[in-house]
């Protein structure tokens, strides 16, 4: 009952901008309805298609008014990601040559990709995954929830609780580690870390896990099944990348501005690698994305430690709102280090609903992304003149869809304009912190 009055109470929606759905080729071929359950119309769907649990690519198509059927959803997979999809059913023993399976391809070998997952996991490297949060314990549940479902043999999750109002997060920590099935398979920790900031939180992380690989996850983000078997995968497979960097996908996209939001942010499904070996196709001031998101990335053993650790300068909870993990990824290139981007590292996430939230989220992104730079030339005035090259590709304003309102368009090109101020406000309000710290220690 009182869900219904909720369901009465929430404000309507006539349309939904889009479903999201998951496409296994090894399973029958989804038909995708026009209408949703709460009797929306469904204007797009959003699938990511998967092959043996590999992801191969995605794909956004217009819902007719009739819905989409299993033929069609096989016309656009072959239409768009052909090529992809059939040297993956070739190697798995599958004819190719006809038209995708609608019943589902059934392989006559074990793909290759599935028994290196196996192969790897009999000898599964130790992982810490580092969650910080503020304050957001129905995310954070979430997030554990799908990390406590991982096929992995033994791992350890530290969530740090940044300068907490209430006691919510630690109760969520506890109840998962409570919820963690085979004890000694999962450790679950609980840190606090009073000063805000997400910088300070992940420092805080990093020197509580020393000498440990660190797979970082945002609060609001949920694991795929699969996650930390591919970040042992990775690891393996880039066995000199200090980073490795994965695919964020939505978990949905109720409104257009989620919509907007993803259509900018869509993650490519190619492995890539940025490196001393990549320099003449990528500057190493050029680390921003596709290099990776700070939502999902993890650092070998001490990689942090040899940048100078996390910017506190940067990130949430600082004037620059975001972008330490953009520093970061510079300053690992310019050390002669090297990332790889792997799509099958796949996180799920939700964008902001409102159009607000979108706005905010693109002023954010222009404001860290001059932030980093301001940072980069304080550091080293003589690599002013190479960023300035850089600068052009990297500052322009995300290609908006010819749809989006009006209002989102001078969002990035203002955050830009108060970068650098931004960066140089939290240098100040850092160091008036350690004073006042110095003078008037916190109580233990």
């Amino acid at each position: 009952m009182e869900h219904a009055i909720r369901r009465i109470l929430r404000p309507v929606r006539l349309t939904r901008a889009a479903s999201v759905h998951d496409v296994e080729l090894y399973e029958p071929l989804p038909a995708v309805p026009a209408i949703d359950p709460d009797g929306r119309r469904v204007a797009h769907a959003w699938l990511l298609v998967r092959a043996f649990t590999e992801p191969v690519g995605a794909l956004l198509l217009d819902v007719p008014d009739g819905g989409l059927t299993p033929e069609a959803v096989a016309d656009a997979i072959d239409a768009r990601l052909g090529d992809a999809v059939r040297s993956r059913l070739t190697a798995a023993g599958i004819d190719a040559a006809g038209p995708l399976p609608l019943g589902g391809a059934v392989p006559t070998a074990v793909p290759a990709y599935l028994s290196d997952r196996v192969a790897l996991l009999a000898d599964a490297p130790a992982l810490t995954v580092v969650i910080c949060t503020r304050d957001r314990p129905d995310a954070l549940s979430r997030c554990l929830d799908g990390l406590l479902a991982q096929e992995y043999p033994r791992f350890r999750i530290l969530v740090v609780d940044n300068a907490p109002q209430t006691r919510e997060t630690a109760e969520v920590v506890l109840d998962a580690a409570r919820a963690a099935e085979s004890p000694g398979r999962i450790t679950v920790d609980y840190l606090r870390e009073e000063t805000p900031g997400l910088s300070h939180a992940r420092n805080r992380a990093v020197a509580a896990a020393p000498g440990e690989t660190l797979a970082f996850i945002d609060d609001d983000a949920v694991p795929d099944v699969h996650w930390l078997a591919e970040i042992a995968r990775a690891l393996a497979r880039h066995p000199d990348a200090d980073v490795i960097t994965g695919s964020v996908v939505p978990a949905e996209l109720e409104t257009d501005a989620q919509l907007w939001a993803q259509r900018l942010a869509e993650p490519s499904f190619v492995p890539e690698r940025f490196g001393p070996a990549t320099e003449h196709r990528r500057h190493p001031l050029a680390a921003v994305p596709p290099a990776g998101s700070g939502t999902n990335m993890v650092f070998r053993p001490h990689v942090i430690e040899r940048i100078g650790g996390w910017d506190v300068a940067l990130g949430a909870g600082t004037p620059a709102r975001s972008a330490a993990e953009t520093l970061a990824f510079a300053q690992v290139r310019l050390h002669g280090g090297t990332i790889a981007y792997e799509p099958s590292v796949l996180v799920r996430r939700r964008h902001h609903r409102g159009l607000d939230g979108l706005r905010a989220q693109l002023a954010g992104h222009g404001t860290g992304l001059a932030a980093v730079y301001t940072a980069i030339v304080l550091a080293d005035p003589l690599l002013a003149l190479p960023l300035l090259g850089q600068a052009r590709r990297s500052l322009g304003a995300p290609a908006l869809p010819p749809d989006a309102p009006a209002a989102l368009r001078g969002a990035h090109r203002a955050g830009l304009l108060a970068g650098p101020r931004a960066y140089l406000t939290g240098l100040r309000d850092e160091r008036r912190r350690r004073l006042a710290d110095r003078h008037y220690p916190p109580t233990p």
